[in-house]
């Protein structure tokens, strides 16, 4: 057998390898491939070829192995109980950067499902050799490995603090000042992901003199780089006072607000959550905010966007009106009441119900003048109904709640109470009494509307158990009005009087029977006040 004959051999066999890797990883292409895949023990066929002779038999195998765990989680256990990372983290370092990539690619894949996976992965010692990638001239595989070290990070505090130990946030950084824009994108997006867990790892990255480098490139024209760098301001800010006056130091405002009116809806999302997360600390920040235009531009957003930016925005107008009553009064100004009132009565979605309850009870808790407006937009009705229905989460019943609570122990409108003493439940109902037991004694036309309206006769139907709070206020407004009143209105009052109509014994025979009438067919009517001018008397 010749020399050509045997290398022919090898040749047949190199590219039957071959082939067979790259069949894998284009079947590995379609998750429903996957159960048949592993049928056949694909784990174990690719195995050998993973450190394959042939750099290309070994690179297929590799992205063929990352493409069956991306595709399916089963797979990725499997994966984490064979010692296959161990052989793809020993070729790491000195493999060149297709297979580099390639390796990082399966890592990732591994890492995305749970904490439980990412966790496999940094016990096996990978995020050392993920760290070594990033110090990489090769930009390619450096997206890989931040790639990689948000994957892990994003799960929880303890995996985050890791990656940071692991010196990863210097690295990220100096990935932010470079010129390749996919790089940066991905790094902005490992950072919020670290970030986002505690102040403390927020603090680390700050300290690293993150955040100018951030505000940089918020000034760069590709959106999805924008929302990344805003979502990494907001997952640092939000965790105290201290760290957003750093972002505002940053001079981002007002240019954040600029974005609120980005063709991209994510970017006007994530600009709407920085705002957000920046007004809800202090006073003092959030009036920077309003004295650089923030309130008009939330109303805009709200007004022209009906997608996912609402919640944020909505959220951070509650936060404004709650701080003081000059900032809730500058929010009813731009008329948002109107706006949310429109959003209570149309919006389907539980969350933005639930945000947009609680933001009017920051608007309304402040004074009567603000709970006035609330009342004027008739909210209270809309309010309870989401209250009492049996369809309404838990959230947003508490919210409700909530908001009726802070709304109606400021309102003194007595036309906007009046309705809710047929509709509202007995623990609503005694906010709405406690407004009356302060209106009423002082007020005789609000007393007699209150007789007139039938909410006295309503009251009196009340269940209420001795010496609750609701009792107490029954008992207030009821010593508004003469016991006559009272009693004429209390329930069996009718049965009481058909009573005393069958026990009565006439005097009226007496009489006649003393003074006989001539004529024996003729009756005596007497002079008796008809019951409504007894009522009109005693209200007198």
């Amino acid at each position: 057998m010749t020399t050509r004959s045997i290398l022919q051999i090898f040749d047949q066999y190199q590219k039957a390898r071959l082939n067979f890797v790259k069949s894998i990883a284009e079947l590995a292409l379609r998750p429903a491939n996957i159960p048949v895949l592993d049928e056949q023990n694909i784990l174990d066929l690719l195995k050998p070829l993973l450190s394959d002779v042939c750099k290309q038999i070994q690179n297929c195998a590799t992205i063929a192995l990352g493409r069956i765990i991306q595709n399916d989680h089963t797979m990725a256990k499997k994966f984490s109980q064979t010692e296959l990372i161990n052989l793809l983290l020993a070729t790491l370092p000195k493999e060149n950067k297709h297979q580099k990539n390639s390796i990082l690619f399966v890592l990732r894949a591994v890492c995305k499902y749970d904490p439980q996976l990412a966790e496999f992965v940094v016990e096996t010692g990978a995020l050392k050799t993920v760290i070594t990638c990033m110090e990489d001239f090769e930009p390619s595989v450096q997206e890989s490995a931040a790639w990689v070290i948000g994957y892990i990070a994003r799960h929880n505090q303890n995996l985050a603090k890791k990656c940071v130990e692991a010196g990863a946030v210097p690295l990220l950084i100096m990935c932010l000042q470079g010129p390749h824009l996919t790089l940066k994108q991905i790094s902005a997006s490992a950072l919020c992901d670290i970030a986002k867990h505690s102040i403390e790892l927020a603090q680390n990255i700050v300290d690293a003199g993150a955040i100018p480098y951030l505000a940089k490139n918020l000034n760069n024209l590709d959106e999805k780089l924008k929302r990344q760098v805003l979502a990494a301001l907001s997952s640092c800010a939000k965790h105290s006072a201290e760290l957003a006056e750093v972002v505002i130091e940053a001079e981002v405002f007002p240019c954040v607000f600029l974005h609120m009116a980005h063709a991209c809806p994510h970017v006007r999302k994530n600009a709407a959550g920085l705002t957000r997360d920046v007004v809800k600390h202090t006073l003092e920040l959030t009036q920077l905010i309003v004295n650089t235009g923030g309130i008009g531009a939330l109303m805009e957003l709200l007004t022209e966007d009906p997608g996912e930016a609402r919640i944020p925005c909505i959220t951070a107008l509650g936060y404004i009106a709650g701080h003081s009553d000059q900032l809730a009064m500058s929010v009813l100004g731009c008329k948002a009441i109107v706006l949310l009132g429109a959003i209570l009565n149309d919006s389907k979605d539980e969350n933005v119900l639930a945000v947009t309850a609680w933001t009017i009870g920051q608007i309304g808790k402040h004074s009567p003048e603000h709970a006035k407006a609330v009342a004027a937009a008739n909210l209270f009705p809309r309010l309870v109904q989401l209250y009492v229905s049996e369809e309404t989460s838990e959230d947003l019943k508490f919210k409700c709640k909530l908001a009726l609570k802070l709304c109606l122990q400021k309102c003194l409108l007595v036309a906007a109470l009046e309705p809710l003493l047929y509709d509202a439940p007995p623990n609503i109902l005694k906010y709405v009494l406690g407004q009356y037991s302060k209106i009423l004694p002082h007020d005789p036309k609000a007393r007699r509307l209150f007789v007139t309206t039938g909410g006295l006769k309503r009251m009196q139907y009340i269940e209420a158990q001795p010496g609750t709070t609701l009792m107490e206020y029954i008992s207030i407004i009821n010593s508004c009005f003469p016991e006559e009143i009272v009693r004429y209105y209390s329930p069996g009052y009718p049965e009481t009087l058909l009573d005393k109509v069958e026990q009565y014994s006439p005097q009226m025979m007496t009489v006649l029977q003393e003074s006989p009438s001539k004529n024996e067919e003729t009756q005596v009517m007497l002079p008796h006040a008809s019951p409504s001018e007894e009522l009109e008397n005693l209200l007198i």
